[in-house]
């Protein structure tokens, strides 16, 4: 479908980015001496829904803090955007955030979501554009991870400035090396003089970090589970989940919070044909999660080729909007 995106009507673009190998990803992670599984894997049908759930929670601050902060302080933002600007938002997923700054940018040249679940994209892509009817909505089926050109629009779009919406403190799930990368990926999209508007989790107490990833309710226990059961379902893993639990604590010298599932008895579990020892007490990293001071990110986007401009925080410092340009 490549449709004009004006009058209820959205563009889209396959680019086919390739399928994660589920079950190769996960068994050369078993393999190695300190097992992992990559964090990527969470986001199956039931793990999307229950980080929904986790979104919500009292101890989980880090959306609704943002969300206040677009709340606040969209119309500063759409300022820094701009007028007849290209936003390529990374990661779109239902687009919730993103009609906070559409709401004070009634002039974008157009809006452009990025992200790999077809399905997901083209719904909430047309649901956005029956909002906003003036809207041109070019949505780019793509993996926003690897480097990646945006498809040819016509030339007059070709032209205009771009700015990279990231929200969520995704970056912050990338090692530091790894974030560093993607920022060059980014600024390099976005071009010269672009922007980047992007969310970064801040440090703090780490009791408030602590709770915000064990919380009462034992939600994220439950979505750090339901990995396994994942694998027991798509990869022909027979993981016992009860023999596992959720462990995540925040390393002050790494500056990250760590999620672990750790086997509760020496145990040996089976993907496939393919055994995997655990001892009581070994664990599985399944996720980072980076906190950066505001001085620590502004140097590290500056080591990715972008200069600060703007920076928003919530009145507990607890949770940072971060705008950059491109040079």
């Amino acid at each position: 479908m490549n449709a004009p995106a004006y009058g209820y009507l959205v563009s889209f673009h396959d680019l086919h980015p390739e399928p994660a190998a589920f079950r190769a990803e996960v068994t050369a992670g078993l393999r190695q001496s300190r097992k992992m599984i990559p964090a990527k894997f969470f986001y199956d049908k039931r793990g999307s829904e229950l980080f929904d759930e986790i979104c919500g929670l009292e101890e989980y601050y880090p959306t609704r803090t943002e969300v206040g902060l677009l709340e606040r302080h969209a119309a500063e933002m759409a300022e820094c955007i701009g007028a007849g600007t290209v936003l390529v938002e990374f990661g779109s997923g239902s687009s919730v955030k993103i009609r906070l700054l559409l709401d004070r940018l009634p002039d974008l040249a157009a809006y452009v979501p990025i992200d790999i679940s077809k399905e997901h994209l083209l719904v909430s892509a047309n649901e956005l554009v029956r909002e906003f009817p003036a809207l041109r909505v070019e949505a780019v089926c793509a993996d926003y991870t690897r480097p990646l050109d945006l498809p040819d629009f016509d030339p007059e779009l070709n032209g205009k400035r771009r700015c990279v919406f990231f929200p969520g403190s995704t970056i912050g799930n990338f090692e530091p090396a790894e974030a560093e990368v993607f920022l060059r990926q980014a600024a390099e999209l976005a071009g010269p003089g672009g922007g980047l508007l992007i969310g970064v989790d801040l440090k703090k107490d780490p009791a408030v970090l602590h709770a915000a990833y064990n919380d009462a309710r034992g939600v994220t226990a439950e979505f750090n589970l339901n990995l396994l059961a994942r694998i027991n379902q798509e990869a022909g893993g027979n993981f016992d989940l009860a023999a596992f639990s959720h462990r995540a604590f925040y390393d002050p010298d790494a500056g990250r919070i760590e999620m672990h599932l750790v086997s509760e008895r020496e145990q040996t579990v089976r993907i496939g044909d393919e055994p995997f020892g655990f001892a009581a007490g070994e664990t599985i990293h399944t996720e980072n999660s980076y906190k950066y001071d505001v001085a620590e990110f502004r140097a590290l986007a500056e080591r990715g080729g972008f200069r600060s401009r703007a920076v928003w925080t919530d009145d507990r410092n607890w949770f940072s909007l971060q705008y950059f340009v491109v040079g």
